[in-house]
């Protein structure tokens, strides 16, 4: 049998963390940061508290990943935890809705800050009834094509490609830091603006964060792929995440440099403001340029890694045996790449991911909080794992990101109860599926 390819180093790694997680928050979420907690100190205060929050996922990841260093990250873990019925659950949630619906919106927010420079892009293509196509979703369309044949050719092509990205994004993130912590016309008013009160600002506050923070897990997908596994996944975990928590906490300092709480509260591209305010129009270009390279990092991130959980369940027969296949020159999941990309595609056009991500906010992290939890189940279950890394602060670090997956659980049960409850009847809806691939394959429907 073809196996997959130890290709990718540490610095591709260390680029699938960074540029994976790095899309379009740092650019849109302060706004909705503000206004819930009304100053900027609270607003570093969910910065902190949400990294910190993160930081204890990847913390409690990094030893699920180097002990268990197969394609598919959390598949991984919650089928050896739980059984195959979790892992199966979890890819069939990631493939047609949480990172297809992920991938589709990053190309659809790719081609808005392109219809700046290209205002055509915004121009409606084809129309029949209610159905509008403009020609920016035909290029976010060709673009997720485009990346998946990219990512088909190698994986050792997808990851130079995520370095180069990751590196140009996080060269302009650093211009427009440096630009904003330089501005010397005087520090804005610091008045706080109206705001919740300061218990459910603070938890809405740190939702968004935690949305900002998310797809540091994504690199455990391609653990079969990493040179060095057991070193390497906790190095890229720990040090994406805290250099990610670095970069936006900066960020937000400077934009509060140049702009008061207020300013930031009215304006939803708060970087573009704030540029257009330290250098002008130019300083606007390039935060829309910063931005489209920090989207194009992040799409190209997701489908590399994305396309690895499909695959693992496939190998284990719990999915469409094409999808099994590794390329035999270039040793790739090819089948499952292309088919990631072109569902995605269709996402794109149908212009419905939004709604399709929406359901499964609730569910996923549902699954994130079991995979988190498996730590423990683990270390009773399978005392044998080699564990060259264990979590820092164990027992009391897992347990921090449950504590904050719960909040966001609850959270978020409570604001979109109609999508949560619809988010877990979509991922039932697999069940069939999941029975007929195992009576398919002999094996007992072990639940």
């Amino acid at each position: 049998m073809t196996e997959l390819r130890r290709d990718l180093g540490l610095a591709a790694a260390l680029a699938i963390v960074i540029g994976t997680v790095i899309g379009s928050g740092i650019f849109r979420v302060p706004q909705a940061m503000v206004n819930s907690v009304g100053s900027a100190p609270l607003v570093f205060a969910v910065w902190v508290v949400g990294g910190a929050l993160s930081l204890a996922g990847a913390l409690t990841y990094a030893e699920l990943a180097s002990a268990m260093p197969g394609a598919g990250g959390e598949y991984v873990y919650l089928t050896e935890a739980y059984g195959p019925l979790y892992g199966f659950i979890y890819s069939w949630t990631q493939m047609w809705v949480a990172k297809s619906g992920s991938i589709a919106t990053l190309a659809t927010a790719f081609f808005e800050y392109t219809a700046h420079f290209v205002p055509e892009f915004e121009k409606v293509w084809f129309a029949l009834g209610p159905l509008q196509i403009k020609y920016g979703q035909v290029f976010a369309m060709g673009m997720i094509l485009t990346l998946g044949l990219v990512n088909y050719f190698g994986v050792k092509i997808g990851g130079a490609v995520q370095i180069a990205v990751t590196v140009i994004k996080v060269g302009l993130i650093a211009f427009v830091i440096i630009a904003g912590l330089l501005y010397s016309r005087g520090a804005p008013v610091s008045t706080p603006i109206p705001a919740p009160p300061i218990t459910t600002g603070f938890v809405a506050a740190l939702v968004a964060a935690l949305w900002a923070y998310d797809g540091w897990n994504n690199v455990g997908m391609v653990a079969s792929e990493i040179k060095n596994p057991r070193k390497n996944l906790p190095l890229a975990l720990i040090g994406g995440t805290v250099a990610v928590i670095a970069i936006y906490i900066l960020a937000n300092w400077a934009y509060f440099r140049v702009l008061s709480p207020a300013e930031v509260g009215a304006h939803k591209l708060v970087a573009a403001e704030m540029m257009a305010r330290a250098q002008g129009p130019f300083g606007a270009s390039v935060v829309s340029v910063a931005a489209m390279i920090s989207i194009f990092a992040a799409l190209n991130g997701s489908i590399l890694t994305g396309s690895r959980v499909p695959f693992a369940a496939a190998r284990d027969g719990l999915f469409f045996r094409s999808m099994a296949r590794v390329h035999p020159a270039f040793r790739t999941p090819g089948i499952s790449i292309l088919v990631m990309s072109g569902w995605s595609s269709l996402l794109v056009l149908s212009g419905k991911y939004e709604d399709l991500y929406s359901y499964v906010i609730f569910s996923s992290w549902l699954l994130y909080a079991l995979a988190t939890a498996s730590v423990f189940v683990l270390r009773r279950k399978r005392p044998d794992l080699p564990r060259e890394y264990r979590t820092i602060g164990y027992p009391v670090v897992p347990l921090l990101f449950l504590a904050g997956a719960a909040l966001l659980e609850i959270t978020t049960l409570i604001n979109q109860p109609r999508e949560s409850l619809a988010g877990i009847l979509l991922i039932l809806l697999g069940l069939p599926f999941y029975f007929f691939w195992r009576r398919r394959n002999n094996r007992p429907a072990a639940i």
